[in-house]
């Protein structure tokens, strides 16, 4: 009992086997991301992992059967995500972290794959590009924000992942046909006559 406990613990020595990417350490044990739902490799490349994010496994089939998925970098056990699961893992990533900063390379690290490889796949799937997906989700979260809000546009823009204003006035113009000036003031002034009702 003491001896399984100590095999499911993050040891400075597991922690250092994840951050040096330890090859001599794959078959000793697999961790799992907690913000990611993702199970890797000691040796994985990928971006390393929050300390307070990981659980230690003896396998993958005991990560998996915690409800983590395998890495698509490093194929612990050998076994591939299918390209669906790993898309709306994607999908899900981007629609919490849309407000930060997002390219190909930080979602290819985030979700474990490489840049080429998550764009094809993506495409292939959601029948977007990763960029085109990130823009339409931030536009429609900025159409929430201009119902509801009366900032700024650029603090709009800026809370939605455009740091840019004219670039976002722009995007947001030709996704809606309209400024998000326009936008917001038909809302509200149809918010206005449903009160008045």
């Amino acid at each position: 009992m003491n001896n399984n406990q100590d095999i499911l613990q993050l040891t400075d020595e597991r922690w250092q086997a994840i951050t040096r990417n330890d090859k001599s350490y794959d078959e000793v044990f697999i961790y799992a991301v907690k913000s990611t739902g993702i199970c890797c490799r000691p040796s994985c490349k990928s971006r390393d992992p929050k300390k307070e994010n990981v659980r230690i496994f003896n396998d993958v089939n005991e990560a998996i059967a915690e409800g983590f998925r395998p890495c698509k970098r490093c194929k612990p056990g050998g076994i591939h995500l299918p390209d669906e699961e790993w898309v709306t893992q994607i999908k899900v990533y981007i629609n919490t972290d849309y407000y930060k900063p997002l390219s190909l390379e930080i979602l290819a690290d985030v979700c474990h794959g490489s840049p080429y490889h998550l764009h094809r796949t993506f495409k292939r799937i959601a029948r977007l590009t990763p960029v085109e997906y990130i823009q339409q989700v931030r536009i429609s979260n900025a159409m929430k924000e201009l119902k509801t809000s009366d900032k700024s546009i650029a603090e709009i823009g800026f809370s939605v992942g455009f740091p840019n204003t004219p670039y976002f006035i722009t995007l947001f113009k030709n996704r809606t046909g309209q400024t998000p000036k326009q936008y917001q003031k038909k809302q509200m002034e149809a918010k206005i006559d449903g009160e008045k009702q």
